[in-house]
């Protein structure tokens, strides 16, 4: 068999969420819904923040990087995972395995930092509303989503890399519905001490402090809003926020459960089970989170159906 980056091993067997044969037509149904919900929720954010001027601010253009990585990262788990459910064995090569994991990493990654731009956004709006203009101007915005998509592409190659020094054996069969880092490290035949730590490390930067920006960032907007004396300018400012808290917790609450502890803690169902809220469920919920508590969005909604009617 030929070596794969030094791996005997050239293809890998995912064995999905259950191997149970009475779930596997009523769970490819439900995944299947779900991308698609998916998939049209954010397009349609897409297109209306695209169509509609009065969205051409700082938030939607946040909002707009954050839909379009929600999609690719579906895109790049749901449709292998729906395999699943449909055939006996679900093969996946060496190469598209890596692969799927570096898409994967990088779209993960890239949404920390993009969510945590996003606290800055409401931080600024709410605390310092006649800087807001001059703080948040489309160059300084271009430049914090380009950050945001530099850090996705530096921690996906460290970690890309570090599973590429690994040798796969004889076992191949990934106890996950898509190659992730820990079901990989599971597989491997050498030390996977340093892979260990260099997740813990990473993942640590990439999840506490996001995470610790954000705190910050709502712990002057709170202290903000509650020296507001008008009822209906405190009210605007906690709906303003609160999509973005229900996304962000769910989010780095997940994720944390996920990658920061050891290997051995816990199991990979446990595992399986807090990924499908960052690689399913979260993808599907932002843009109807974003949408049905937004006023601008469902007036570009009525404004581009009213034209395409007309």
């Amino acid at each position: 068999m030929a070596l794969a980056n030094g791996s005997v091993v050239t293809e890998f067997i995912l064995l999905g969420l259950t191997d149970q044969p009475d779930l596997q037509v009523p769970l490819f149904l439900v995944f299947l819904v779900m991308y698609m919900i998916t998939a049209l929720g954010n397009l349609a954010l897409i297109i209306l923040i695209v169509l509609n001027s009065h969205l051409h601010t700082p938030m939607y253009f946040f909002l707009f990087n954050l839909s379009v990585v929600d999609f690719c990262n579906s895109s790049v788990i749901i449709p292998k995972m729906l395999m699943n459910f449909i055939l006996k064995k679900n093969f996946i090569s060496y190469v598209e395995c890596m692969t799927q994991f570096y898409l994967f990493a990088f779209c993960v990654i890239s949404e920390c930092f993009i969510l945590t731009t996003m606290a800055y956004d409401r931080y600024v709006a709410i605390c310092n509303p006649l800087l807001y203009n001059i703080v948040m101007s489309p160059k300084v915005c271009y430049y914090l989503m380009l950050a945001s998509y530099l850090m996705g592409f530096s921690s996906a190659i460290i970690h890309t890399g570090c599973i590429l020094r690994l040798t796969f054996c004889d076992r191949n069969t990934i106890n996950h519905y898509f190659c992730d880092f820990l079901p990989l490290l599971q597989l491997s035949c050498t030390s996977t001490y340093v892979n260990e730590i260099e997740v813990l490390i990473l993942a640590g930067k990439d999840i506490i402090v996001p995470t610790a920006v954000i705190f910050i960032s709502y712990g002057f907007i709170l202290s903000s809003i509650f020296q507001m004396k008008s009822t209906e300018g405190m009210s605007k400012a906690f709906s303003t926020c609160s999509s973005h808290i229900i996304a962000v917790s769910l989010f780095f609450g997940s994720g944390a459960f996920t990658y920061l502890k050891p290997s051995s803690a816990g199991t990979m169902n446990n595992g399986k089970t807090y990924s499908i809220i960052y690689t399913i469920l979260i993808p599907m919920t932002n843009p109807l989170i974003y949408s049905l508590r937004n006023k601008d969005v469902k007036l570009a909604l009525r404004k581009t159906l009213r034209k395409k009617i007309l």
